[in-house]
């Protein structure tokens, strides 16, 4: 069974911070808060690892997770050829709830799952997640729930679907946003919507329309 711990005061948000950070550097899963829903989350670079994360979710590895950053400049350390328009959305929406495919870097030592050469990265723009990847470096999440049932939206919901599953869950009260990310394909000189959420096709052609550019709807 997973350890609760709340977030409502400094000292509280310290001690879930420290405990999630050394169940990661363990291998083990930690639900965390999101901007969009909760997550499950594991040590983006260690294959066992995300594997388990996988599994807790009743996931296959044609289905690998996304991961999370705490800066965007982290971006060009885990993808290659991130065009300009993709760019753009990056300066404007992040952090925030769109998640972008880029091609993935070839010298990167992990094992997220069959990629076929891409990887789905996002800042969440939450407080709690923030922290909590700046001491973790990069973490592979999913949304807290298994396959086919809803994402979570509390931490209850979370502890229900995946409490046997995890080590540590950080609870940090409802996601404000409630609804999973926009996933957006930018390996390619158009955006294509792989995932309608949280950010319109609207939105990010607004931010798109001074460059010329335009994201096409494929989700």
């Amino acid at each position: 069974m997973s350890t609760r711990y709340p977030t409502g005061t400094p000292e509280e948000l310290e001690a879930a911070v420290a405990a999630a950070s050394m169940a990661i550097q363990r291998g083990r899963l930690v639900v965390l808060p999101t901007d969009t829903v909760y997550g499950v989350a594991a040590d983006a670079f260690d294959a066992d690892a995300v594997a388990t994360l996988l599994a807790a979710k009743g996931r296959g590895r044609e289905m690998p997770p996304p991961v999370l950053v705490s800066a965007a400049t982290t971006l060009d350390a885990l993808a290659v050829r991130v065009p300009g328009y993709a760019r753009a959305l990056v300066e404007e929406l992040w952090p925030g709830p769109l998640t972008l495919v880029c091609h993935m870097q070839s010298s990167l030592q992990w094992d997220l799952g069959d990629t076929r050469g891409t990887v789905a990265v996002r800042m969440p723009d939450h407080p709690v997640a923030l922290e909590l990847l700046e001491r973790t470096g990069p973490l592979a999440v999913s949304s807290a729930n298994r396959t086919g049932m809803p994402a979570a939206t509390d931490a209850d919901q979370a502890e229900e679907m995946l409490g046997d599953r995890v080590e540590v869950l950080v609870d940090a009260g409802e996601s404000p946003g409630g609804e999973a990310s926009t996933i957006l394909d930018v390996t390619g000189s158009q955006g294509r919507v792989l995932r309608h959420g949280a950010l319109s096709l609207e939105r990010l052609n607004e931010v798109l329309e001074p460059l010329g550019a335009t994201v096409t709807d494929e989700g």
